[in-house]
């Protein structure tokens, strides 16, 4: 049986139009991003994973009630922004699961970038940039907690290749974050530019 990585739907398969990002591969891709977490053993992540999961399912239920106008991340957007309701749920989970995204994508470029560097300084290292200034002095303080947990490189790219060859592994990467960075950058602009929200 082939690594997950070699079978989850990648953030560089996700298609992007002049319309924008497809709604239901964005959201097959953020599955992907936590079935790899899964492969870490329980809690390791738990500070991003049940995060990412909640506004995952948040955008989804958002899409699943009003699919034929949110084929793009965008098009949700949008049509949430004009109804006139307060409460804008699935822009907001959008907003944070950007937020976690940015994170997540920051941490494992770092990784690649600094190849000395264990997994929590590269997480640290991201939280300070993506998240710490969101976070109240407590949350801080689990935060940096739980990323003194994170497995030690060696192990993480052990364990997410399951078997397979960490060469590929670091090459699916690198195409997968590169995508990543770009889906996160634009939906980032999109939301600030728009008034919708802040990454």
């Amino acid at each position: 049986m082939a690594p997950q990585f070699e079978t989850v739907k990648s953030f560089a398969d996700v298609p992007i139009t002049d319309a924008g990002v497809d709604t239901v591969a964005f959201l097959e891709a953020s599955d992907g991003l936590m079935n790899l977490f899964d492969l870490l053993g329980g809690g390791v992540f738990g500070f991003v994973q049940t995060d990412l999961r909640n506004n995952i399912a948040g955008v989804r239920e958002r899409h699943a009630a009003h699919a034929s106008e949110s084929a793009t991340l965008e098009s949700l957007v949008v049509t949430e922004a004009g109804e006139p309701t307060k409460l804008k749920h699935g822009t907001a989970c959008l907003t944070r699961l950007t937020r976690g995204l940015a994170f997540t994508c920051r941490a494992l470029q770092e990784m690649q970038a600094d190849r000395s560097a264990e997994l929590h300084v590269c997480f640290r290292r991201s939280y300070d940039v993506v998240l710490r200034h969101h976070h109240s002095f407590v949350i801080r303080s689990v935060v940096t907690l739980a990323i003194r947990a994170v497995p030690h490189r060696n192990d993480f790219y052990v364990r997410i290749a399951e078997g397979g060859s960490v060469q590929k592994l670091d090459e699916e990467m690198t195409k997968w974050l590169a995508a990543l960075d770009a889906i996160v950058a634009r939906i980032s602009a999109f939301l600030l530019d728009g008034k919708y929200g802040r990454v």
